[in-house]
């Protein structure tokens, strides 16, 4: 049985002095299997009123599985007492996704290249890889436990 999500979301009739059209927030146990569950979530609400193209949708969805994966996996070391924070902001022409986690944070600069020789057979470390090379931004927030992934509408 897997916990309850709690879903904050604020949907506005016209984009708010902000640009914000619908900003959504959940706070979700470090359980791996609601990985699917949350993205799907974020996504409905993100796409609430307009028809992404599929490349958009692919990119968002990956890219969102990965950011929870790492921070549920790596961040909270999957210890289902810490939570993850996730925060998605809809602006007419981005997405910004927010994904916070409760660890100590690490230094993104210091995360191997998984496309160099002696990487490639590895199980693991392609995460970040695809968030940056799917997002159009991505910033990391020090101590390093928060990520901030950019994805334009077009």
């Amino acid at each position: 049985m897997t916990a309850p999500l709690r879903l904050c979301v604020r949907r506005a009739d016209r984009p708010l002095p902000t640009g914000i059209a619908v900003e959504i927030a959940l706070r979700i146990p470090s359980e791996v299997s609601l990985i699917e569950e949350v993205v799907e979530l974020v996504a409905r609400h993100c796409f609430a009123g307009w028809e992404p193209p599929r490349r958009v949708q692919f990119r968002f969805r990956v890219a969102l599985s990965e950011a929870l994966a790492n921070a549920m996996v790596y961040g909270n070391g999957q210890q289902p007492a810490l939570c993850v924070e996730v925060r998605a902001e809809c602006l007419p022409d981005a997405l910004h996704i927010h994904v916070t986690d409760e660890g100590p944070g690490f230094d993104p600069a210091s995360v191997r290249d998984p496309v160099m020789p002696d990487d490639l057979e590895l199980p693991c470390g392609r995460g970040l890889f695809l968030i940056r090379n799917l997002m159009d931004d991505v910033r990391f927030t020090p101590p390093g436990n928060s990520i901030c992934m950019t994805l334009r509408r077009t």
